[in-house]
């Protein structure tokens, strides 16, 4: 969790396409939601290492409902993305 803003991370997505997916899904359910990356991942388009690595962070205060909507979507059989490697967060 980022202490300095109080946001904590729901989803760890392997990507800018997915985390935008991710982003868009929460906000669509009225969950403000904000990107967290290593800008040399976007610059030279890696994703080795975890270097493309993207973190999907809300505030702390709506976490636990994103991470109902992000899990609705598996239960609704519309499994998101990476869905997989994210059920542990």
């Amino acid at each position: 969790m980022s202490e300095e803003t109080g946001l904590i991370t729901v989803y760890v997505a392997s990507g800018q396409p997915e985390a935008q997916i991710i982003k868009g899904r929460l906000e669509i359910e009225g969950i403000p939601a904000m990107l967290r990356y290593e800008s040399a991942g976007i610059v030279y388009g890696l994703t080795i290492d975890g270097l493309g690595q993207v973190e999907v962070q809300v505030p702390s205060i709506l976490a636990k409902e994103a991470r109902q909507v992000l899990a609705a979507g598996e239960r609704d059989n519309t499994k998101l993305p990476g869905q997989a490697r994210n059920e542990e967060l």
